[in-house]
């Protein structure tokens, strides 16, 4: 059985790309924390001065309906009255001095290694890309005569083929 308090894929999924940065929303995070959106919602607003816009910013309508499209959420009957607020790694970080049960802390100390781990992959990504682009400038010239030769010998020769097709008869008169 597993010890940890929330599964590391739950947390990885939640972590969304918007304006260019890595960001957990707030319905995401009060689910991983186990309180009401609201809940956490009122206190980042009683403690605004401590999530200035690049820790935390409300997605813009256009964002929000890019992310309904992308995911199955409610219809404006019953969902949210406010815009969502996502919030940076930063933020995450600062919401552990907002919300101070034992349970956001754990859930805080997790998510900030699904960060790590996920920042750590991308740079492991980039540096095999520039592993792969070096090895390519460096043998490009000498095995292009060996591309062009297998890429010859993979082109068919041409020839005229015959014709297929119905024919219809000539008509005698």
């Amino acid at each position: 059985m597993s010890t940890e308090l929330v599964p590391t894929v739950d947390i990885e999924r939640s972590i969304r790309l918007i304006r260019g940065q890595k960001v957990l929303l707030d319905e995401d995070l009060a689910r991983l924390y186990g309180v009401a959106v609201k809940q956490l919602n009122q206190q980042v607003r009683r403690n605004l001065d401590r999530f200035p816009e690049d820790f935390m910013f409300r997605l813009d309508a256009d964002e929000r309906a890019n992310l309904r499209s992308q995911f199955v959420t409610s219809s404006s009957w019953g969902g949210r009255r406010y815009e969502p607020m996502a919030f940076t790694e930063q933020g995450v970080a600062m919401l552990s001095s907002v919300l101070r049960s034992p349970r956001a802390v754990q859930v805080n100390v997790e998510i900030m290694r699904a960060f790590v781990r996920l920042r750590r992959m991308l740079e492991s990504n980039a540096e095999l890309s520039r592993k792969l682009d070096a090895l390519e400038r460096k043998y490009d010239g000498q095995f292009r005569a060996v591309f062009d030769a297998i890429r010859e010998l993979m082109t068919p020769a041409r020839k005229p083929g015959k014709r297929i097709g119905f024919r219809a008869p000539e008509s005698e008169g």
